[in-house]
């Protein structure tokens, strides 16, 4: 089958298109062909070796941990799922190396959901490593109806779901992002405000008394966040673990199918929406990376085209 892999960390460079095994289907997993896979930060970072210290790496690496498509196989004891079956998943696995960047993923079936009718293979793709980010954020917040939330990086795509998840929880949300950015933001349920110097005082012209939680998507914020945040406020950031020095939890999402499906229930009904910027087809996901890498999109950056 056709992949993208590296064999050894480095930049873009080392990302070539290869031929790779077909996965194995093991008792209680699922082969999908892929139909989408979305780029996210963390793909490149672990390329560069970023994360040599926290996971391990056998090479050569397919990368991608987001994925949506179509089941092509299903192991011995799944009857959670028949061929033929629409699915998508965020794929995460302990080991590194057999990612979605390919024509075939193999899976369990517990990480596993169906994908929601109403989304395109591109959006299906963008929704589930967001989607949990920003869900297991708020819930780290234990964010209430009335409250007051600060996000950092509203326009990001982790942003702009819990922009939508807090304002479904009936919270206040004042996200912070590019002015380019800010008609999109009020759409989605936020107040948008700008970036950079001057942010303190401005959150301050919102809310006098403070805020009662801090979504922390960007990093290098924690300055501006204590400076806002009531005495008895949470803070959660998946940027920066100095958070937890300061009473605060740093986030980093794992693949739960029940969480996924709560995401499919909301996007179903309407009240969930998934905002995707650019498509690459598989064989330019270097250019997927620069873009990612660029860091000023509008939205998810997803791959497509996996089989000829």
């Amino acid at each position: 089958m056709k992949a993208m892999t590296y064999a050894r960390y480095g930049g873009t460079e080392v990302l070539e298109q290869t031929q790779r095994p077909i996965p194995k289907v093991s008792p209680g997993a699922v082969l999908i062909r892929v139909k989408a896979a979305a780029v996210n930060p963390v793909d490149w970072k672990i390329m560069s070796g970023g994360l040599d210290g926290l996971m391990d790496v056998n090479f050569p690496v397919t990368p991608g941990w987001d994925v949506a498509g179509v089941v092509e196989a299903v192991g011995f004891d799944t009857p959670e799922f028949e061929v033929g079956d629409e699915v998508y998943s965020y794929g995460r696995r302990d080991t590194i190396q057999g990612g979605t960047f390919a024509e075939l993923v193999a899976l369990p079936a517990g990480i596993v959901a169906y994908k929601p009718a109403i989304l395109s293979w591109e959006q299906a793709a963008a929704l589930p490593l967001t989607g949990l980010t920003a869900q297991r954020t708020l819930d780290a917040l234990d964010l209430r109806a009335g409250q007051v939330l600060l996000i950092h990086n509203g326009s990001g795509s982790v942003g702009r779901t819990a922009i939508q998840l807090a304002a479904l929880a009936g919270a206040r949300v004042i996200a912070t992002a590019s002015p380019k950015n800010h008609a999109r933001l009020r759409e989605l349920g936020a107040e948008p405000i700008e970036y950079g110097t001057g942010l303190v005082e401005r959150v301050r012209a919102l809310a006098p008394d403070g805020v009662d939680a801090v979504a922390d998507f960007a990093g290098g914020v924690l300055e501006d966040t204590l400076a806002v945040l009531k005495d008895d406020g949470q803070q959660a950031s998946i940027a920066d673990s100095s958070v937890q020095s300061h009473g605060g939890r740093y986030i980093w999402v794992r693949p739960d199918v029940a969480d996924l499906e709560r995401l499919s229930v909301l996007v179903e009904d309407g009240l969930l929406s998934v905002d995707v910027a650019q498509s690459f087809p598989m064989e330019k996901a270097a250019g997927a990376f620069e873009a990612s890498m660029s860091g000023h999109g509008s939205g998810k950056i997803v791959l497509t085209e996996f089989s000829s």
